[in-house]
């Protein structure tokens, strides 16, 4: 009886291991980037926006209540990156939806009870659903002078370490449940790196909420700046409702909900 209790568990602990060395190979060979996708319904988002259904979901009204706690520490970070609040807040919003539609027992016996935000530790890590690799560059974008994402000598330091294991260091920051300063850091950085090529390119996508958190959601490799840009990203189902991830952040970024806590440092374009 004692050696197949052992043998369970030694079996137990090597399928998790091999999960786990899954999970990682998936992250270093890109098997976990979303496929970004053209939003060719634009126009009827935008058209329904009085209408839409996320916000007079049971999730919703869970979801604002666990984002108001964080107001003071997103104005922080606002202020240290020149990233409006409400930008910062758009796709930390689209994240959680999908989060709390997409885990729905977590959501019903966790984030529920307790009014509070899904923090990831898996694919995408934090509150802000931020891959390993994206996070390392938003890191190199910040020392590199010649990265048409490089938003000048003011911020080359500050995601520096402070110990001599990034790696350790990197997932703490961004999968901490009580201090999540890091997560919207390196949300609001990525906002700004992206406006950042665009503006240096000559096409201006500052306040321009469904341009930029489909860019969040796609990744570097694909913000391409161009004329006429589309809105798109990932499919995010919200109830019976199917929204591009860039098409949800711009209902959220033109609606009325929590606008008092998170404004705009000026006029939407």
């Amino acid at each position: 009886m004692i050696r197949k209790i052992f043998n369970i568990v030694v079996y137990a602990f090597a399928i998790i291991g091999l999960i786990m060395v899954f999970g990682y190979v998936a992250m270093k060979l890109g098997w976990t980037r979303t496929k970004g996708v053209v939003d060719t319904q634009h126009d009827y988002f935008q058209d329904r926006i009085d209408e839409s259904s996320w916000s007079k979901s049971e999730e919703w009204l869970i979801l604002k209540e666990a984002i108001k706690k964080d107001s003071a520490i997103i104005s922080k970070v606002a202020a240290e990156t020149g990233i409006p609040p409400r930008m910062i807040v758009t796709p930390l919003v689209v994240e959680q939806l999908r989060l709390f539609y997409s885990e729905r027992e977590v959501f019903k016996q966790v984030l529920a009870p307790l009014k509070i935000l899904g923090n990831q530790s898996q694919f995408s890590w934090g509150v802000m659903g931020i891959k390993q690799e994206t996070a390392i560059e938003i890191e190199n974008n910040l020392k590199n002078p010649s990265s048409p994402f490089y938003l000048g000598k003011d911020f080359e330091n500050v995601l520096d370490f402070k110990t001599d294991n990034p790696d350790k260091e990197r997932f703490e920051r961004l999968t901490d449940e009580d201090d999540r300063y890091y997560s919207y850091l390196y949300g609001a950085l990525m906002l700004a790196q992206v406006e950042k090529q665009w503006d240096y390119a000559g096409f201006s996508i500052t306040n321009n909420a469904g341009i930029v958190s489909t860019l969040y959601n796609i990744g570097f490799i694909n913000s391409k700046p161009k004329a006429l840009p589309q809105i798109g990203g990932a499919e995010i189902e919200v109830g019976e409702t199917t929204y591009s991830f860039g098409g949800l952040a711009q209902s959220f970024y033109n609606s009325d909900e929590l606008i008092e806590e998170f404004p705009f440092f000026s006029e939407p374009n």
